[in-house]
């Protein structure tokens, strides 16, 4: 994993530029819960990063439950790709651009099958071969090779570092203010009934 993380960092640099404002107005964050929410929950995540698929195993359900199926809480899941492998999950993610998460849950909870391989290649078709044993129907080269994605994708990283220090995954600012607590339910909890 550490020759792909090497690769896509170069990718990284070679790519991070900043979107043309057209091309952002066309992609859909990945969201839930109502647009008038009192809080606003980002999450910073990476889709290879075991502790942001424990957050969506252990934490999300709750969290879903409790806050954002109320109307309490709007969450926006932001891309951090910590690798290749997880930067070509997050396009795949973004892929419909219909803002919908469903494609997102299903990486995380299949994240074992699919997160692996010690090439860029072999992750790839790690990926690829999981989203055909799902059933997800998705011209997976297209979505890959997708110009304006990718520039999002990279756009949410850069944006994560600068406006928020971002550097690790998950990372949760909740009303653009960073979470600093173990990240546990009974925290978040305790955390979002503050500002209710």
């Amino acid at each position: 994993m550490k020759k792909i993380t090497l690769i896509f960092f170069i990718i990284f640099v070679g790519f991070a530029n900043t979107l043309i404002a057209e091309d952002a107005q066309k992609i859909k964050r990945i969201s839930e819960g109502e647009e008038t929410a009192k809080i606003t929950i980002i999450a910073y995540e990476s889709l290879t990063c075991g502790h942001c698929a424990n957050f969506h195993k252990d934490v999300y359900p709750e969290l879903k439950k409790d806050f954002i199926d109320t109307g309490l809480v709007k969450i926006e899941f932001r891309h951090f790709p910590l690798d290749i492998a997880a930067f070509n999950a997050s396009k795949i993610g973004q892929c419909n651009n219909d803002g919908n998460s469903d494609i997102m849950h299903i990486l995380y909870s299949g994240q074992k099958k699919w997160a692996r391989g010690k090439t860029s290649e072999e992750a790839t078709e790690y990926l690829k071969r999981f989203l055909k044993d799902e059933d997800i129907s998705i011209d997976f080269e297209k979505c890959l090779s997708d110009k304006a994605i990718e520039d999002y994708v990279l756009n949410d990283r850069i944006e994560g570092v600068k406006k928020f220090e971002v550097n690790a995954t998950p990372t949760i600012i909740i009303n653009d203010k960073k979470f600093d607590k173990a990240l546990n339910y009974k925290n978040l909890k305790k955390y979002l009934e503050k500002l209710i």
